[in-house]
């Protein structure tokens, strides 16, 4: 990161920018947000997809971000799973199944959960992930449910979008804390500590800090419920850059029940460098607290390792003399170790700085690595402090340096926990997490030798059995059962946070993903979530884009954060890397978080590579050409932060014409080329300005069509912008229709119909019929964010991407023949064949169920009035005689009925199965029937 800036100014120049592009961006209201929260509900229930079939498959063998978990302590198997954008899930058997249950809220993304202290059916969830990553998304406010999660009810503080903590009393049900973050990328007054006396009717802010501060952490006093202490957090967040730290950081303490507070900040850090504060009560000695900080005071300057030869520090003061004079050996093995291109030899470099091509700075500019930025840490960092009376003094009692714990991110981690029963037990979470047994003076890593997940968020300590810890990180549940030392996990849920989705062409075909911090992982279209076997992990670190190559699914184009991309053989198990790099004296190329490669369409050998420049190879990424200029909006100014901007983040190449190229930038740029990349135009023209371009889509049925998607997310700006082009981005129309108000990630049109659109929002997946005029929620998948989709070129199958609940396939051929008779007052959908068995009615052992078959056929009602109407479905054989005459209540939209092929079922009474009947072998008419318009479709049994 460039801590070069000191922090004070660095928060102060990126307030101005924030200020600068706050007058363009406008972010979303809380009645806005309302407004959205209560159309998602009104279309969920409406839905002409509530019978659609959509299936997960998966995966779940890396599971996903966990931010809280909350345990009925008498009774520990039985606990909740809060997951950072995958909703919550519930288990009463230690985690070996899990079942959601807060599905379809106002938001999936969860900030904490707490189990009522005074009743423990009552549970109260707050949304808004409490880490501020990258994908931390905004919350819907706090909800309760007093039956155990069975049923919810919004309970208030819509607009606070980021819950630090929930705490509620020992003796009264009614009454709750809430610590709110507030937004992560603009200001808002929800910001601070909430308390309720009525159950959520009403909340009254007791602590209110500056603008950019949050409140973080909260506690309260295990035997004195009037104590409680509270870590407030500043922090701002912008798409170019984030300021972590500040003045605003602090810890409070109340005595009167949350209805004032106090600083007690002796002997703790005070300043701009004060970050992120977990803090945590010991209940065996409730004087003793401590507390985690994230400090970013920068203590020494980052110094090169001493080593031989040359190193980049070297050229940056040089003249061109002495640069000549150099050891050609020594300057050809600098060249080599810090991977410069080989055309880059000692002679080729002294070369080109004696014509004046660069100066021999341009070596050292040459390097640099935003990833590598993430690790190379010039502040404290993590340090621990203890309080021996309630909190009023503090001490560090870290005895050494705790480097590598939370590097220069610290905004991700800052949990702390102390052992139910000693005060001198403690752990601190991290990107590994650390156990003390001496109060903190000496740590120690857990589960050193076992394969468990980085970066850890929650953990539950058994009070009665303080070996029993339940650890919540970027992947997933664990639980050990002495002390840390191993860990089970319990990998059983699909809520895996996809970047990216790709699939080959095998049968039947695969589906590739990159996910966040969990690498990209390949798995078959076919399976489900308890295939937990058969995904396949093919690279590390947060997953990328994936292209595969449709000749040969065994070349995989795939990679890391910021452009750190690869091809790979799998048959060979060989990987190469295939990132383009700049010219030395050139700018140094920008890489996105998620950088864009897309494979040509029209030769699997052709890549592209977006940085700030759209690059291509016509070898296999071997070697690379730019064929742009700098496309990203001057107007954005490349603001100067601690995260690349001003880059590409999507590449659409037309399938109808090699020469037509569109690309999207991060700051508001959608670009042109209809000639290969000799020339390039802007066509952002008539869109919004300064948004993240999310994804451009080029039409497989026109080459002049092309829809975007574009967002606001890093304003807080939480619209939909959604849009259409027919003249090759002359003019853009919308296209959102009456879609809710929300962050737009993508949106497709069908490769077979071109009327039907799909569409991928922060809180849900979409289907238009006729071209974005109208909207259908796809309510097969939960509000859960949609960030990427494609439909199997082959198999005409919608795979989405989500991020937080895995992925989900559909078949969408239905969706075809709807399209061409939308209005039909009934339609029968395709009835697959059925193999017939001669075990059908019969059982393999007493104890087992009936061996039968199970269909499941597929009809639309076209007429909107048609709402809950008994529909009759007649089976006739090949004589047209009438052999089953079954009935099923059906509304307008996708109805689904299933039936076990019976023509005879076993008479009343009877103690085996020999009267039952079914379809036999031959071919047979279905016929659907309401409201006397009726519609009949073939079906066999095999």
């Amino acid at each position: 990161m460039k801590r070069k800036v000191g922090l004070l100014f660095l928060f102060l120049f990126t307030f101005i920018a924030f200020n600068a592009h706050s007058q363009l961006v406008e972010s979303t209201t809380t009645d806005q947000r309302e407004q959205t929260v209560e159309q998602y509900q009104q279309m969920r229930q409406n839905s002409i997809f509530k019978e659609y079939p959509v299936r997960n498959v998966g995966p779940v063998v890396m599971s996903g971000r966990v931010t809280d978990i909350a345990v009925h302590e008498q009774r520990p198997s039985h606990f909740y799973v809060a997951y950072a954008s995958g909703g919550v899930f519930e288990t009463t058997n230690s985690g070996n199944t899990m079942s959601p249950i807060f599905d379809n809220q106002g938001s999936l993304t969860i900030g904490d959960i707490a189990i009522s202290a005074a009743n423990d059916d009552i549970l109260w969830v707050g949304t808004g992930e409490n880490n501020s990553s990258r994908s931390s998304y905004a919350g819907a406010g706090i909800y309760k449910s007093t039956d155990g999660g069975k049923n919810w009810n919004y309970a208030g503080l819509r607009g606070s979008q980021h819950i630090g903590r929930i705490v509620t009393h020992p003796d009264n049900e009614d009454v709750a804390w809430v610590a709110s973050m507030g937004p992560l990328y603009s200001m808002n007054d929800v910001r601070g500590i909430y308390k309720t006396t009525d159950g959520g009717t009403n909340w009254q802010k007791s602590l209110t800090p500056p603008d950019s501060t949050g409140v973080i952490d909260l506690i309260i006093h295990p035997e004195n419920p009037d104590i409680l202490w509270a870590t407030t957090w500043q922090r701002f967040r912008q798409a170019w850059n984030f300021q972590e730290a500040g003045e605003g950081s602090a810890i409070y303490k109340s005595t009167d029940g949350g209805e004032s507070w106090n600083k007690v900040m002796n002997g703790f850090p005070e300043g701009n460098f004060v970050g992120r504060i977990g803090i945590d009560v010991s209940h065996s000695n409730p004087d003793i607290l401590y507390t985690f900080l994230d400090n970013q005071k920068e203590t020494k300057t980052k110094v090169e390792e001493e080593q031989e030869g040359l190193t980049q520090t070297d050229f940056l003061e040089m003249d061109k003399k002495d640069f000549q004079q150099l050891d050609d050996e020594e300057l050809e093995k600098f060249l080599r170790d810090n991977g410069f291109p080989e055309k880059y030899t000692a002679a080729r470099v002294k070369l080109d700085v004696q014509e004046g091509k660069y100066e021999p700075k341009a070596l050292s500019e040459y390097l640099g690595d935003a990833n590598a930025a993430l690790f190379e840490t010039d502040i404290n960092g993590a340090e621990v402090y203890k309080s021996t009376d309630g909190g009023e003094s503090w001490q560090m009692v870290n005895e050494y340096a705790l480097d590598n714990i939370i590097f220069t991110y610290g905004y991700y981690f800052g949990e702390v926990r102390v052992s139910p029963t000693d005060p001198d037990e403690l752990y601190i979470m991290g990107v590994p997490a650390l156990k003390s047994t001496d109060g903190g003076a000496t740590w120690k890593t857990i589960a050193e030798n076992q394969p468990v997940h980085v970066d850890h968020h929650a953990m539950w300590i058994d009070p009665s059995d303080t070996d029993h810890i339940l650890l919540g990180n970027d992947g997933g549940l664990y639980e050990s059962h002495d002390g840390g030392i191993n860990f089970i996990h319990h990998n059983v849920t699909p809520v895996g946070q996809f970047y990216t989705v790709d699939v080959d062409m095998e049968k039947p075909y695969n589906i590739y993903g990159g996910l966040q911090d969990n690498g990209v992982y390949t798995g078959p279209s076919t399976g489900s979530p308890d295939d937990n076997n058969y995904w396949e992990r093919l690279f590390g670190g947060d997953g990328m884009h994936v292209q595969v190559d449709p000749r040969n699914s065994d070349l995989v184009y795939t990679g890391f954060q910021f452009g750190n991309y690869f091809k790979i053989d799998r048959s060979a198990n060989d990987y190469t890397r295939i990132t383009p790099r700049h010219e030395v004296g050139e700018e140094r190329y920008r890489y996105n978080w998620n950088t864009p490669v897309e494979l040509s369409n029209h030769n699997a050998d052709i890549v592209y590579f977006g940085t700030q420049k759209l690059n291509r190879s016509f070898d296999q990424g071997e070697t690379w050409t730019p064929i742009s200029p700098d496309l990203t909006n001057e107007k954005a100014d490349q603001q100067e932060g601690d995260v690349p901007y001003s880059t590409l983040t999507t590449i659409a190449e037309s399938p109808l014409n090699f020469n037509v190229i569109w690309v999207g930038t991060d700051d508001g740029n959608v670009q042109l080329t209809r000639d290969g990349g000799n020339s390039w135009t802007n066509v952002s023209g008539n869109l919004p300005d300064h948004r993240w371009v999310s994804e451009v889509h080029a039409s497989k049925h026109d080459q002049a069509t092309a829809y975007v998607s574009l967002n606001g997310y890093r304003f807080d700006e939480f619209k939909t912008y959604v849009y259409k082009t027919t003249d090759y981005g002359k003019t853009w129309q919308s296209v959102k229709g009456d879609l809710p108000e929300d962050v737009a990630n993508i949106i497709i049109q069908d490769p077979e119909v071109s009327d039907i659109l799909y569409a991928g929002l922060d809180n849900g997946t979409f289907v238009s019929f006729n071209d974005g005029k109208n909207w259908h929620l796809l309510s097969g998948i939960p509000n859960v964010a949609s960030y990427t989709m494609l439909v199997h070129p082959r198999d005409l199958e919608l795979v989405v991407a989500t991020h937080g609940r895995s992925i989900y396939v559909s078949d969408v051929k239905p969706l075809h023949k709807v399209a061409e008779n939308i209005e039909e007052p009934i339609l029968g959908l395709e009835a697959a064949p059925v193999s017939f068995s001669n075990r059908w009615g019969s059982r393999s052992a007493p104890y087992r169920d009936i061996n039968e078959p199970e269909v499941t056929w597929l009809y639309w009602i076209g007429n909107e009035d048609v709402q809950d109407n008994e529909v009759t479905i007649t089976v006739r054989d090949s004589e047209n005689n009438v052999v089953k005459e079954l009935s099923d209540t059906g509304s307008y939209g996708f109805n689904s009925f299933s039936w076990n092929l019976r023509t005879q079922d076993a008479a009343e009474g009877a103690d085996n199965e020999s009267d039952l009947k079914y379809l036999g072998k031959g071919s047979y008419t279905i016929s659907f029937e309401v409201n006397g318009n009726s519609h009949e479709i073939p079906f066999e049994v095999k």
